[in-house]
């Protein structure tokens, strides 16, 4: 869960002409809820983290970050999106399922779970297995950067970012050196 809160607080978003400012512009967007945030975003995180906490593990919804926006080399979206989405979604519900035993749909990588290749349902779709290579890759360069990005987020928002954000953060960083 708290994995889960801590992946929810660093999301990011590309401002749209709902948002004020300019268009297209990569923001944080903690839980994809800036417009809503009504009060400071660390007190946010905590009543997240305090959820955990009040709830048994058992009855809490499982969490699955997932960017559908992640491009090629060419700026392109590698993902089909829209309704090819659900795709994604039949592997989130067969890895929440209770009665399902199977364990090798996924790969633990420093993120989290990740699909592997076959897991997921790609037929019919004109997608190449280096471009679902690609997709399912976690590029742990990529995400060393972004957790410094994130530690200078948390620190903007000021001291109410709960220990426990800082907790799963250092818990990122030392997975990516592994």
């Amino acid at each position: 869960w708290d994995h889960g809160t801590f992946l929810g607080s660093v999301t990011c978003s590309e401002t749209t002409s709902a948002a004020s400012g300019q268009s297209g512009v990569l923001r944080h967007d903690p839980f994809a809820m800036k417009p809503f945030m009504g009060y400071n975003a660390g007190d946010y995180f905590q009543h997240w983290l305090d959820m955990g906490k009040k709830t048994d593990a058992e009855k809490l919804p499982k969490i699955f970050y997932c960017n559908w926006f992640r491009r090629d080399k060419d700026g392109k979206f590698m993902w089909p999106g829209f309704g090819e989405n659900s795709r994604v979604l039949k592997w989130v519900f067969g890895r929440t399922d209770k009665s399902s035993t199977d364990t090798t749909d996924a790969v633990k990588t420093a993120i989290g779970y990740v699909p592997t290749a076959g897991s997921l349902d790609t037929s019919g779709l004109n997608i190449t297995k280096e471009k679902m290579a690609e997709l399912l890759s976690v590029k742990k360069e990529e995400w060393t950067k972004e957790s410094k990005e994130y530690r200078d987020y948390y620190k903007s928002l000021g001291p109410r970012v709960p220990k426990g954000m800082y907790d799963q953060l250092d818990a990122l960083e030392s997975r990516l050196k592994e």
